[in-house]
């Protein structure tokens, strides 16, 4: 009985129906295709794209040179150099993130005392050169300053998180 069942299965080809039949279902359903570029999907605030440095109220960095991004950092993406001012305070003379190491896992987010870094829901950066996502603590802090609306809106919204 099996061998009669499985040939004509084979003769009338049934796998090729079951197929065909899953096809049809779909076909004349809803699109859920996003148009990228027209349309946008909604991104969470806890998204992890460009990095960027912020800056107090004030015009100062908030970076105090403390180390912890750069030593939490699994990739070793992150190098800092800092200098102490005559006020006894330190601030970074350099602070440099290559994004072809990084693995944006938001630990140097997390580190951050001050919430000097963090990661925007930028995510369309894609350059032709390995140098050119190779961002300075100038290109980091010009990024901060022209995302702070949508960074300090995410972190409003993150905080209902913790």
């Amino acid at each position: 009985m099996q061998m009669i069942k499985r040939a004509f299965k084979t003769w009338l080809l049934w796998e090729l129906v079951i197929g065909l039949s899953l096809t049809g279902r779909y076909m004349f359903r809803k699109k859920i295709t996003v148009e990228y570029p027209e349309q946008r999907t909604p991104l969470s605030p806890r998204f992890r794209g460009l990095h960027a440095l912020r800056r107090y109220d004030s015009g100062e960095e908030r970076c105090i040179a403390c180390k912890l991004c750069e030593v939490v950092c699994p990739a070793l993406a992150i190098v800092i150099e800092s200098k102490e001012r005559q006020d006894g305070s330190r601030r970074t003379t350099r602070y440099d993130i290559d994004l072809t190491k990084c693995i944006y896992c938001g630990l140097c987010q997390e580190a951050c005392p001050v919430d000097a870094i963090v990661e925007t829901q930028e995510f369309e950066y894609a350059t032709e050169t390995r140098d050119a996502l190779y961002y300075t603590k100038e290109m980091l802090l010009d990024v901060g300053d022209r995302l702070e609306a949508q960074i300090t809106a995410n972190l409003k919204a993150d905080e209902r998180y913790r």
